[in-house]
C-alpha cells in the first residue's frame, strides 16, 4: 500500500498560519501597534564590542520572552540563534531564564522549567557567509516541520563583512555576492514561512571631515538586497545617563549603564525612542 504523503494547499496553509505573531515581543521598543509582523526583518544597529551598545543582552530579552511559559508571561515559542560572533553566552542565558521564572508567580523557576524553556531553542554556530548561507538552506527543513518555530535571532549580519570584502578583491558585486545570496534565500524563507528575524549589525568606522560627523546617524553600508528586508531597525547606543539601583542601600549603591534605543519603521513611517539598563536579571527598561 503506498500512502499519499503530499501535502494539500489547504493543509500547508493551516500549518503555516499556526505560526505565531510577534507584533507583541516587545511594545516598549517600537511605537503602538507598530511591532514586526509575520515575514518583518528588525536590524539591531550599533557599535560592537562587550557593553558598547548593549545589543547582545537585547537579543537575550526577546529570546527568554519567546522562550518562556504563556504562565510566566512568555510567548512560548520556538527561537533558533545564529551565533556568528561566537559571543553566545549560555551562562549568562540561562541565569537571566532562571532569576525571570523565579520571580514569576506563575511558573516558579525549576530545573524542569529551565530546561522545558531551553528545549524551543535551537543554536547554530557560522564562521562564514558560506556556513551562514548553507544554514538558512537547513532552515527550511525546519520551518517545514516546526510550526512553533517563530524567531530568527542572527547575531551578527555583519560578522563576515570584512572577510568577505577581502575575498572579493577590487570588485563589489564579488565582495556582496554571498551576503546577496543569504538575503535572497531568506526573502524566500520569509515569504513562504512567515517568520521574524532579528540581526544585529555592527557599526563600523568611516573616514569623515567636518565637525558634524560623529553626531551623524550611520547609514547601512551592507549589500542592498539585505537593506530592501529591513523593515525595522533600532539604533542602539550607549548613553551618558547612570540609574542608581533601588534596590541597594545608599552605602553599597549599585549603578547601571544606560543604553538609548531609537526604532524606525518603513511600513509606518514612525519614530519612537526608548531606553534601558541592563542587571542580573537581563534588560530592564527605564
Amino acid at each position: 500500500v503506498v500512502t499519499d504523503m503530499t501535502e494539500s494547499g489547504a493543509q500547508l496553509f493551516a500549518r503555516l498560519d499556526a505560526r505565531r505573531c510577534l507584533k507583541d515581543v516587545e511594545p516598549r521598543l517600537f511605537p503602538e501597534h507598530g511591532g514586526p509582523d509575520h515575514g518583518d526583518v528588525v536590524e539591531l544597529h550599533g557599535p560592537a564590542g562587550t557593553g558598547a551598545a548593549g545589543k547582545t543582552e537585547l537579543l537575550y530579552h526577546l529570546l527568554c520572552r519567546c522562550v518562556m511559559p504563556a504562565a510566566a508571561g512568555g510567548l512560548e515559542v520556538e527561537v533558533m540563534f545564529v551565533d556568528t560572533d561566537y559571543s553566545l553566552d549560555m551562562l549568562r542565558l540561562v541565569s537571566i531564564l532562571d532569576r525571570r521564572l523565579t520571580g514569576s508567580p506563575g511558573s516558579p523557576s525549576t530545573e524542569a522549567s529551565l530546561r522545558s524553556c531551553l528545549s524551543r531553542l535551537l543554536v547554530v554556530h557560522c564562521s562564514s557567509s558560506s556556513q551562514l548561507l548553507l544554514t538558512l538552506h537547513l532552515l527550511e527543513t525546519s520551518l517545514s516541520s516546526r510550526p512553533g518555530l517563530a524567531l530568527l535571532l542572527i547575531d551578527s549580519i555583519s560578522a563576515f563583512y570584512w572577510l568577505d570584502r577581502s575575498e572579493g578583491g577590487a570588485s563589489i558585486a564579488k565582495q556582496e555576492e554571498k551576503l546577496s545570496k543569504c538575503s535572497h534565500l531568506l526573502a524566500r524563507l520569509l515569504r513562504d514561512y512567515r517568520i521574524t528575524v532579528f540581526a544585529t549589525c555592527h557599526a563600523i568606522r568611516r573616514n569623515h571631515a567636518g565637525p558634524s560627523a560623529s553626531s551623524e546617524v550611520p547609514r547601512p553600508y551592507l549589500c542592498r538586497p539585505w537593506q530592501r528586508l529591513v523593515k525595522h531597525r533600532l539604533l542602539c547606543s550607549r548613553q551618558q545617563t547612570v540609574l542608581s539601583d533601588p534596590a541597594t542601600s545608599s552605602e553599597g549603591e549599585r549603578r547601571h549603564q544606560v543604553f538609548g534605543v531609537h526604532s524606525t519603521s518603513s511600513s509606518f513611517r514612525s519614530q519612537w525612542s526608548s531606553s534601558f539598563y541592563v542587571t542580573d536579571a537581563g534588560v530592564q527598561f527605564a
